[in-house]
């Protein structure tokens, strides 16, 4: 083991985290063991209702007879459907899901969540297939095992596991808690079933707007590079890879985007799918809002270009900026550098000679991370678009779809035909608790280590046991840190058993995968599913690989990246053969579509749904107002007046805003209306999914808090008269009865607006 000396200062801290970590442990086990969950055992809610009920355990809608199908008739072509609705969950006293921070709990709102439907039938209505691509940081298995429940409950056997795809986006400023497997859990800090149910009826509800919005079209398709954007933050893995393989490509990242243009019949627009290899992680790990970072930007631009006259969430036209292999693509293209000396970091450990590993950083191109988010948003907004006007290849040929669920922790690959090896029980690295240049650890641990240390392995075997031989011989060269594989308790702290994916729209195959590939591995797998399809007669196919689908099992670097033990290295759970099982996996389901043999493929293991898990630790308390206020009263009021450019900011009486993911009696947070004299009545501009307003929420004490808002006046910002409208509920909490949950609103006093 390699030794390491520590600081009086930095033992007594890593003391008290010992201690912390075992504190937590012992209450979240006695929390586990008295009560199941705070949230889990009450009755569920019901999403987008007005009542007061907490929405908690799963809730399925009764069998109803699915709406009559369009008439089918013989075209050219595919029936598409397209479907967008709130996603948002709970923006307070829950945690931000990505980079893993503690404390980095949500505080307000940027820009509203949304799931993006887009629903393709064969024009005979013989087959069909579903595509969500959900502005969350990942898809967690339980959330499509009972989206995939409510489906089947409503249109029967229409939607299925092998014909739904769930995408994340990958956002690091999403709500967490919707997991059921412990690790992720405990990121979470509990599991939220307000914010669970929250993400089931969103999906739901877009795929029944694109199912009932079904009519004929066509789909073309397009490709094309997007410049300066991206960046590989693990450029030293990345050299790992061979030379001759390096060369046939001219970037450490794939710039190449894939749009698919739907329109009707008559050429009308319908929506977009867009695939591009980018983290969503401008916004950095400092941001207490929830937003849906610089891809959700590009949706929100492509719409509001799109739906003219409509509010950012309204309107016909559906664009969903779907994720790729982004496994170590940065969009903070200014590069690692020491946040304490200015000096580049890019080396293989990404650590500085002074502050070590938790000094280096990556930066985006903008003065801040909402500049930031804005250039690399509006860049892939620019480019989608053009690709999208420009598109002209049309799709045709049938709809086909195959999957799988399969046990991942021993499964035997081929690497040629003469010798096979395993993969492994999930396990996760060092250099995973390293964090990456795009959001930094803070502990004193770097990127590319290779050898345990003695005292963080004496931590891990007091507090979870020691790993296993086996699984230590498995994972070599990864130096365990958690052996995730073999701790059950209470519950499984990762899968094992994972689905495997493809949907083919006529020439174009979509495979979802259960994570992050990186760039050349995205480009491996490409290749080699596309050969499979090749040499079973099917010419011509292209591949595109979406990203952070059905399960999220996190990253899958190449074997030779492996060896490096970087971040994404070291967060490659399934060992260092991870990558070459799932090429296997996906030209199986290449060679079935092909061959028209999926009928004769098995299903698999099917995965587990889990019931009382941990819940937050944050209590649901009654909300209360200052002596002589009301929610909704103004303390803060805008000024008369403001000019062009700047920045109205109000301040109300306020309630937790985690109340209105239970009762959604309002749809937003805010407005920012217009006087106008031709109506004599108010207009409103700007909701709280506007990129120019900001929710910010302030927790007080015993249930007392106050919410800001902001609204940036833009620059096409008309002169007149405006006022800002704040929408609210509150808990209320009468002794020996259940608490409701009531909704107010507030309304500041109205002001001008002049330009200059």
């Amino acid at each position: 083991m390699a030794k390491r000396t520590f600081s009086t200062l930095e033992a007594f801290l890593i003391f008290l985290l010992v201690m912390m970590t075992v504190i937590t442990v012992a209450l979240l086990t006695l929390l586990f063991v008295t009560s199941g969950t705070i949230e889990n055992n009450k009755d569920s809610g019901n999403h987008g209702s007005s009542t007061t009920q907490d929405p908690t355990t799963t809730q399925t809608s009764p069998i109803t007879q699915p709406p009559d199908p369009p008439p089918f008739q013989n075209f050219s072509g595919y029936y598409i459907g397209v479907g967008r609705a709130d996603s948002t969950g709970q923006v307070s006293d829950i945690n931000l899901m990505g980079y893993g921070k503690s404390g980095q709990n949500a505080r307000g709102l940027l820009t509203r969540l949304y799931s993006r439907a887009f629903i393709f039938v064969d024009p005979d209505g013989s087959n069909r297939m579903a595509f969500v691509s959900v502005e969350l940081c990942m898809i967690s298995q339980r959330l499509r095992l009972e989206v995939l429940k409510r489906l089947e409950s409503k249109y029967g056997s229409l939607y299925r596991r092998d014909n739904v795809i769930l995408s994340g986006t990958h956002t690091h400023s999403g709500p967490a808690g919707f997991f059921q497997y412990t690790l992720f859990v405990l990121a979470s800090e509990g599991f939220s079933n307000r914010t669970f149910q929250y993400f089931v009826s969103g999906i739901v509800k877009s795929i029944e707007i694109a199912h009932a919005n079904l009519k004929p079209g066509k789909i073309f398709m397009n490709k094309g590079n997007v410049a300066n954007v991206q960046i590989n933050r693990s450029p030293s893995s990345y050299l790992q890879n061979p030379p001759s393989e390096r060369a046939r490509y001219s970037s450490n990242t794939d710039k190449e985007m894939l749009v698919l243009k739907l329109v009707d019949l008559n050429g009308e627009d319908l929506g977009l799918i867009s695939w591009f290899a980018i983290h969503p992680v401008s916004m950095n790990n400092s941001n207490h809002l929830v937003s849906s970072d610089n891809m959700g930007y590009a949706a929100y631009l492509f719409e509001q270009e799109k739906n003219r006259g409509y509010l950012p969430g309204q309107g016909p036209f559906v664009a969903g900026f779907a994720s790729s292999n982004l496994g170590d693509v940065s969009p903070n293209i200014l590069g690692p550098h020491c946040a304490n000396t200015g000096e580049s970091c890019d080396n293989e450990k990404s650590t500085c000679p002074v502050g070590g590993p938790s000094m280096c950083m990556a930066s985006g191109p903008g003065r801040d991370m909402f500049e930031s988010t804005q250039i690399i948003g509006r860049t892939i907004y620019q480019r989608a678009k053009e690709l999208h006007d420009s598109a002209s290849q049309e799709l045709t040929g049938p709809v086909l779809a195959a999957h799988q669920w399969v046990n991942m922790t021993d499964l035997s690959v081929l690497l040629n035909d003469t010798y096979a090896v395993k993969t492994c029980k999930p396990a996760l690295g060092y250099s995973f608790a390293a964090g990456t240049i795009d959001g930094v650890s803070g502990l004193n641990i770097t990127q590319g280590t290779t050898e345990g240390v003695l005292f963080w392995d004496t931590i891990r075997d007091q507090l979870l046991g020691r790993p296993s031989e086996e699984i230590i011989e498995c994972h070599k060269p990864k130096p365990i840190l958690v052996h995730t594989g073999e701790l059950t308790k209470p519950h499984p702290w990762h899968p094992d058993i994972v689905d495997v994916q493809i949907v083919t729209l006529g020439s174009l195959a979509i495979a979802a995968i259960p994570g992050e590939f990186t760039t050349m591995s995205g480009r491996r797998f490409r290749e080699a599913v596309k050969k499979e399809f090749e040499s079973y007669g099917m010419k011509d196919m292209t591949v595109v690989v979406s990203g952070l689908c059905n399960v999220y099992t996190h990253y899958i670097t190449t074997y030779e990246e492996y060896q490096a033990q970087r971040y994404e290295a070291a967060s490659t759970i399934y060992g260092p053969h991870t990558l070459s099982a799932y090429i296997q996996l996906f030209r199986d389901l290449a060679k079935a579509i092909a061959t028209d043999t999926v009928a004769n493929m098995s299903s698999g293991p099917e995965p587990p749904f889990f019931t009382n898990l941990i819940a937050t630790l944050i209590p649901n308390i009654q909300d209360r107002t200052p002596i002589g206020r009301n929610f909704g009263d103004v303390l803060q009021p805008a000024n008369p007046e403001y000019r062009v450019g700047e920045v109205v900011e109000v301040t109300f009486v306020g309630a937790n805003p985690k109340n209105s993911a239970e009762n959604q009696t309002h749809q937003t947070f805010l407005t920012v209306e217009k006087y106008e004299d031709s109506i004599a009545d108010w207009q409103i501009l700007y909701n709280d999914a506007s990129w120019e307003t900001r929710f910010y929420w302030h927790k007080g004490t015993l249930g007392l808090s106050n919410a800001t808002i902001e609204w940036y006046i833009p620059d096409t910002a008309q002169p007149g008269i405006y006022r800002i409208r704040y929408f609210g509920h509150n808990r209320k909490q009468e002794l020996l009865k259940p608490a409701v949950i009531l909704a107010f609103e507030g309304i500041s006093s109205p002001f001008e607006v002049v330009t200059t």
